[in-house]
């Protein structure tokens, strides 16, 4: 074992990592428990990859065998129903948790300079894991997927110029049809998994060339709150939430499968109360509220210009609140506080 050991030291310098993490600390004060979220996301990243993969060995991205394909998952593949139920539920865990963890980090200002870039790639991450659940939503190919995916490429035509040809990229056509289910598949399997890991790494390495940042109590104060061990004991106890999360999912995966519609028609009308998933809810009850014109202009051109610029100003956020520590007050807490009340309100308004 110890000439194993030194075959492997010489090769890849397992010591260092492992001196790394053993001098690795995690401060402790009352916003630990946040850092937890990050690791948690890691996880049903993991179980996403693992039990994705197991469901491509039985799925066929064509309009003839995508729903039958999923049916015989369901149906006649030994426990092919719980595989389903597991990675349908662990994307709707995954992309929570990393909304979670999202808005404790604008809560807690941890975008401060130096770590712009962390909150950068983070971003980036979080629609990444919004492009997942979009493009893997289609794949079932039933009646509310082909509904629901026909309502989400049509958004981007309310774009000027580049609209109504962006909407042709994601479709692969004038409507959403075989080539549209190709392209999502190839998307949610391929290039989304190899973007999401580029941008993963980027972020983690910025994590550790940075360390994690205290409150911003404690850095105005020039404090340093006492801090624990990454290892083991850190990791102890995130593996303690990992198993309670990893209980939690199961049980739901178990008790609340999802079903399958039947296979998408493409010449039947759209399904009645048609809605996109959860995460979409506040945007589409968004776009909901505008009328067909404001002073000659599209109302719906109007929603997606303020969403995207919404979207922009989350991404550069740590450059337009970039103040000092000492001199940062409460706006940005109340702005993230009432995007957080609103989204909510939006999403019980769409469901009603």
């Amino acid at each position: 074992m110890s000439r194993v050991g030194a075959w492997f030291e010489k090769r890849l310098g397992t010591s260092g990592i492992i001196g790394f993490l053993s001098h690795k600390e995690v401060p402790q004060h009352e916003h630990t428990i946040w850092y937890y979220t990050g690791s948690a996301v890691l996880l049903f990243l993991a179980i996403q990859i693992v039990t994705g993969i197991m469901l491509a060995l039985y799925y066929q991205p064509t309009i003839e065998g995508a729903n039958a394909s999923v049916a015989r998952i369901m149906t006649e593949v030994p426990y092919g129903w719980a595989l389903r139920s597991v990675h349908s539920w662990s994307a709707t865990f995954m992309i929570a948790i990393v909304f979670v963890h999202m808005l404790s980090i604008a809560l807690l200002k941890s975008y401060r300079a130096p770590r712009e870039l962390t909150w950068f790639t983070g971003v980036v991450l979080l629609a990444l894991s919004l492009a997942f659940g979009f493009t893997g939503y289609l794949l079932p190919w039933d009646d509310l997927s082909l509904a629901a995916t026909k309502v989400g490429t049509d958004l981007p035509k309310a774009l000027p110029v580049v609209g109504a040809w962006v909407t042709k990229l994601m479709r692969g056509g004038e409507d959403v049809a075989g080539d549209t289910l190709t392209r999502f598949f190839i998307v949610h399997v391929c290039v989304l998994p190899l973007t999401l890991l580029a941008f993963l790494g980027g972020h983690l390495f910025l994590i550790q060339r940075h360390g994690i940042s205290l409150p911003l109590r404690a850095e105005r104060k020039n404090e340093t709150p006492p801090s624990l061990p990454f290892w083991p004991n850190f990791v102890l106890r995130e593996g303690m939430v990992w198993l309670v999360l990893f209980a939690a999912l199961l049980t739901i995966a178990i008790f609340f499968a999802p079903s399958l519609g039947p296979a998408a028609d493409l010449l039947a009308p759209a399904p009645a109360g048609i809605k996109p998933e959860w995460y979409f809810l506040f945007l589409f009850q968004t776009l909901k509220l505008f009328p067909a014109n404001i002073l000659g202009i599209p109302g719906e051109t109007i929603g997606v210009a303020l969403i995207s610029l919404a979207a922009a100003f989350l991404f550069f956020l740590p450059l337009i609140d970039s103040r000092p520590a000492e001199k940062r007050g409460r706006v940005m807490t109340a702005v993230v506080a009432a995007f957080i009340v609103y989204a909510l309100a939006m999403s019980a308004w769409s469901l009603l």
